[in-house]
């Protein structure tokens, strides 16, 4: 083993120029297939070193590197524990579970200053056993070598083979490859590994994450042949002039001169040839094809080619082939855009961790496959690996699916400059300090080895909140040394603009859209994208629209929403747990729950608005026909069904398949002879809509899967009714009690109690409808927005001024025989004690008229209104819930991209399991809504006019399980208990809930409720 090191050293571990020993220099994952004769058939010569590890959990000041029997090969490891690798320590039970998001989880612990860790810092010492595959085996006696590489680990591991010390390694998002042929020896070997919790390397990777350690990504043995391809350097061009190709590779052969020639074919993904050429092998070899005759790759038509290379000896034999896929494609900046292929590109899409509830971060190939069918499905169109290099099966799922990719460095140290919101720039890693330097470098250096070859990659990204500094500079030049084509993304340098040429592109966080828009008037010299915005967090996404409003500015190119996957942790007890739950101390708590994912990746309500945002075909729809927009670069309609209808109240009473070729980047009105004619007579409104279907089924949805819709709503001719004309009946009547009021016939009861100050019951039959009066509401169950930005301090009288309003006047006027009017007038409690009024008008057969009336208080600067209307408790077995509204996901004031139709769910399906139990559940724009049990009895809620205004306007309602109150006290989800009732909440307007971030941003103005104006609901009930 000469010229390696041999001996393992503990200063490593704080030694920040230190960061690799003995590791093989990054290079391509790249295919390859060797055809030594005493294989047989070629052979890829990988071996998996997954499965069944043994591991102990010692602290590092109990072991002594140097002279650490434990790696020696006769060390009896009997008493060793078990665990899978991949997999966390933390999830086999043998660390405890931290999350932190910007500080360091030794805060306050500790204090140690950088480089330095902690003095309390685990070791996992792995043990495992392994024989050397006959292939791979056949390879080393031919005079190849062997090599082990760990694809993941956290954060720094030394290695023994057989007893002898192989490498050391930091960075574990990306490669640690040790050569390991001189320790190998024939039969049984040992692989021992001491992977520490803490080294230098931990202030490198503060990101906002669990913080999860152990070998977490597959770890395997790979053999090389002697002459081998061990790097491949593609540039595969496309012009947009010319409309071809064209292929520039750079291969690494090693041992080149026992070699002959390299041939390279460029092939199909039919098999079918499309180039060929042969040369003399060399060092360096370089292919160069010309022009060539092949499609471009986007992520909306992402056409792959195999490159095939193949080395040959001088008998003639074949010694190696190796594979990398390729698309051809062109990503420049030109005159301040980023254009992929000529044309500007707009990026629709999330920043995403590698996550699972159970495993962690050591997903699998098919929460991938999920993961990108998920991004396809709801239009998203680009991913930022935050904060570090991902699996590399992800790059090629992205290669094949067509996804963008902004790949990201390993590298966070958010909590070296901020403590409580005050940025210290002196104190910044690594900033201008020159010790780290060599290990940033090297992060960005093994990301791009590995990754160059990708189409998916458009953008270089040098790390996430690390500030700026000299560090960053010699990091923007090596990525561009490597690769003068892709831009450099890196948002710190807005901490310090002297830095500013660290960056190709203008991105910053959390912007608010008209700070984004006051530069892109401003004459900007680089593209702008938003690598992180619209924080997703809990019940969030609000006025993303606003964001998507910026796309007719050239020099706006998208953003990145934070983040795709909620970062929960199912316990043994099914609970979905967040920081501080495993006794995590200090922790940040349900921050880790913001995305559009759930942590078992179903969908949370707020992909619903996503996925119509983010579409590239938009449909308007008007009277005369539709107008398709079709904002994709590169294909057209062709493939796509519009599926037209017309809805009359909601049902669908007319539908019409047609197919439209509307091209790339072009619009188009196309005539519909809607026939509204045949249905407006019988209708209040009809809803013509149009909807763009798959055809044909794709790996990611079936056929008939829509991708955008559009709407429209013309009146019908139908008037609103308050209800139908009360006939007199032989058992009907209207009792003007001493305490109560009533109402009753044909088995049905309304009771009014002039004592309790409220309807006390409504009846059909045996069924009780009211187990408690409905109570005014003014408040809800507050979100992770509303606490962020201060919502409950600015609100809190507003919690209780419903809910413990006090009823100071009873009116009751007779209407005739068979109707009743009771108006009860309340005074909120508030230091104004605003009246609220509450006026039923109920008749014989059961029907009441429910109008609840906030006047607007202008006595007083009192904040806006987060809620308003009343909440109904019902027995439990009304559930299911039936609405004319916009859906079928929950909607909100700034959140309700969705359809108008008819929609069915039940209070459970309806309460999203957001991390921190908050509001949920809320539906805007219904007309109507039947809540019933399953034998399909029940109440119905629908719209009916004004009695001052004559007005009729929809309202928004939820039915859950449970209450605001019980929402809003809950820190669990498990913490809610068996349900005992159902609520009913009927509202006249809700405030929105915001998105811009959630520790600072108010819901904006146009979607909060002044208090000074007035809220009015208009409701209809009936029972049946």
């Amino acid at each position: 083993m000469a010229d390696k090191i041999t001996t393992a050293s503990a200063a490593w571990l704080t030694d920040p120029t230190v960061f690799a020993v003995n590791r093989t220099p990054a290079h391509s994952n790249h295919v390859t297939f060797s055809h030594i004769p005493a294989i047989g058939e070629p052979s890829d010569l990988k071996q998996s070193l997954d499965g069944e590890w043994r591991v102990e959990m010692v602290q590092a000041s109990d072991i002594d590197l140097e002279e650490e029997p434990f790696a020696a090969e006769d060390f009896d490891d009997s008493a060793f524990g078990r665990i899978d690798v991949p997999s966390h320590l933390q999830n086999a039970g043998y660390m405890n579970h931290k999350y932190v998001n910007i500080q360091y989880p030794w805060d306050g612990h500790e204090n140690p200053q950088e480089p330095n860790v902690p003095e309390t810092n685990h070791v996992a010492l792995y043990r495992r056993t392994f024989t050397v595959a006959e292939r791979l085996d056949a390879a080393r006696q031919n005079g190849g070598t062997v090599s082990i590489t760990f694809h993941g680990m956290a954060t720094a591991i030394y290695v023994w083979v057989n007893g002898i010390f192989v490498g050391y390694g930091e960075d574990g998002y990306t490669p640690n490859e040790f050569d390991i042929t001189e320790a190998l020896h024939d039969g049984e070997n040992v692989v021992a590994v001491a992977c520490y919790e803490y080294a230098s390397a931990s202030w490198l990777e503060d990101q906002d994450y669990w913080r999860l350690h152990g070998l977490f990504r597959s770890v395997e043995l790979a053999a090389q042949p002697h002459v081998h391809i061990e790097d491949m350097k593609v540039e595969a061009d496309w012009n947009p002039e010319t409309a071809t190709g064209s292929l520039d590779a750079l291969l690494a052969v090693r041992n080149a001169k026992n070699a002959a020639t390299v041939s390279a074919t460029l092939k199909d993904l039919s098999g079918n040839v499309v180039w060929e050429t042969a040369l003399a092998a060399s060092d360096e070899t370089g292919i160069v094809s010309g022009s060539l005759d092949v499609k471009p790759w986007s992520a909306e038509s992402p056409a792959l080619y195999e490159l095939q290379v193949v080395v040959i000896g001088h008998d003639g034999a074949i010694v190696e082939t190796a594979t990398q896929r390729v698309g051809f494609r062109r990503f420049r900046i030109e005159d301040g855009i980023m254009k992929l292929n000529g044309k500007r590109v707009v990026f629709k899409g999330a920043d995403r961790h590698e996550f699972d509830a159970k495993r962690g971060r050591a997903i699998t190939r098919q929460d991938m496959i999920d993961d990108i069918t998920f991004c396809k499905r709801h239009n998203i169109n680009a991913i930022r690996t935050s904060h570090y290099p991902n699996q590399e099966y992800w790059y090629d799922l992205c290669d094949e699916y067509g996804i963008y990719l902004i790949d990201e460095t390993n590298l966070e140290t958010h909590g070296s400059w901020v403590a409580n919101n005050i940025e210290t720039p002196e104190t910044a890693v690594p900033g201008s300090k020159p010790q780290w330097e060599g290990a940033c470098v090297d992060r960005i250096n093994s990301m791009m080895r590995r990754d160059y070859n990708h189409p998916s990659v458009l953008i270089w990204s040098l790390g996430n909140e690390s500030f700026a500094g000299e560090v960053f500079r010699a990091m923007h030049a090596h990525a561009h040394a490597i690769d003068p084509n892709r831009p450099v993304h890196y948002e710190g340098s807005v901490h310090d603009r002297a830095f500013d040429d660290v960056t190709d592109i203008e991105s910053r966080m959390y912007a608010h859209a008209d700070e984004i828009e006051e530069y892109l008037k401003s004459d900007p010299k680089k593209p702008y994208i938003s690598c992180e915005y619209m924080h997703a967090m809990g019940n969030s996404v609000g006025n993303m629209d606003e964001y998507v409003a910026l796309e007719r500015y050239p020099q706006y190119q998208g953003g990145f929403i934070w983040d795709f996957i909620d970062q929960a942790i199912l316990d043994g007890n099914g609970r979905m747990c967040y920081g501080g739950d495993f006794g995590d101390r200090p922790s940040d708590y349900e921050f880790s729950g913001d995305g559009l994912l759930f942590a078992d990746r179903t969908p949370s309500p707020k992909a619903q608005d996503v996925k119509q945002l983010y579409a590239n075909v938009h449909i308007a729809v008007d009277a005369s026909g539709i107008t398709i927009i079709n904002d994709n670069l590169f294909v057209s309609t062709a493939d796509s069904t519009f599926v037209l209808r017309i809805l009359a109240d909601g049902k669908p009473v007319w539908s019409s398949s047609r197919r439209f070729d509307v091209a790339a980047g072009a619009s188009e009105h196309v005539e519909i002879d809607w026939p509204v004619d045949d249905y407006r007579a019988s209708a209040q409104e009809l809803v013509l809509e149009a909807s763009q279907q798959l055809t044909s089924a794709c790996d990611w949805a079936p056929a008939g899967y829509e991708l955008s819709f559009g709407q429209c709503v013309v009146a019908g001719g139908k008037n609103v009714s308050a209800g139908d004309a009360v006939n007199t009946t032989s058992d009907g009547a209207i009792t003007l009690g001493r305490w109560n009021i009533g109402a009753r016939s044909a088995g049905r009861e309304a009771l009014f109690s002039l004592a309790q100050g409220g309807m006390v019951s409504y009846k059909l039959g045996e069924r009780e409808f009211v187990l408690r009066k409905p109570l005014i509401t003014t408040f809800r169950a507050l979100t992770d927005n509303d606490r962020g930005a201060g919502h409950a301090f600015e609100r809190a009288q507003w919690a209780v001024a419903g809910k413990y309003a006090r009823c100071v006047d009873t009116k009751v006027e007779p209407l005739g025989e068979t109707a009743v009017s009771v108006t009860y007038t309340y005074e909120l409690a508030i230091a104004q004690r605003t009246k609220v009024t509450i006026r039923y008008v109920a008749d014989v057969l059961g029907h009441v008229d429910l109008h609840v009336a906030y006047p607007g208080e202008k006595d007083g600067d009192l904040p806006t209104i987060p809620a308003f209307g009343i909440e109904w408790m019902l027995p439990v077995e009304y559930s299911n819930l039936r609405f004319y509204g916009v859906g079928p996901e929950e909607t909100y004031a700034d959140r309700k991209h969705a359809k108008l139709g008819i929609w069915d769910t039940n209070a459970f399906r309806d309460r999203a399991p957001y991390l921190l139990p908050q509001e949920t559940g809320n539906h805007e724009d219904v007309r109507w809504a039947e809540i019933t049990d399953d034998s399909g009895h029940g109440l119905r809620v629908s719209q009916t006019a004004n009695t001052e205004t004559g007005v009729t306007k929809p309202f928004a309602m939820s039915l859950l399980p449970y209450s605001s109150t019980m929402l809003e006290e809950a820190l669990h989800q498990d913490e809610l208990p068996e349900p005992k009732h159902m609520f009913l909440r009927v509202l006249a307007a809700q405030m929105g809930v915001g998105g811009d971030d959630s520790w600072m941003s108010p819901v904006h103005e146009q979607y909060q409720l002044p208090a000074d104006q007035p809220l009015n609901l208009d409701v209809a009930l009936d029972l049946f």
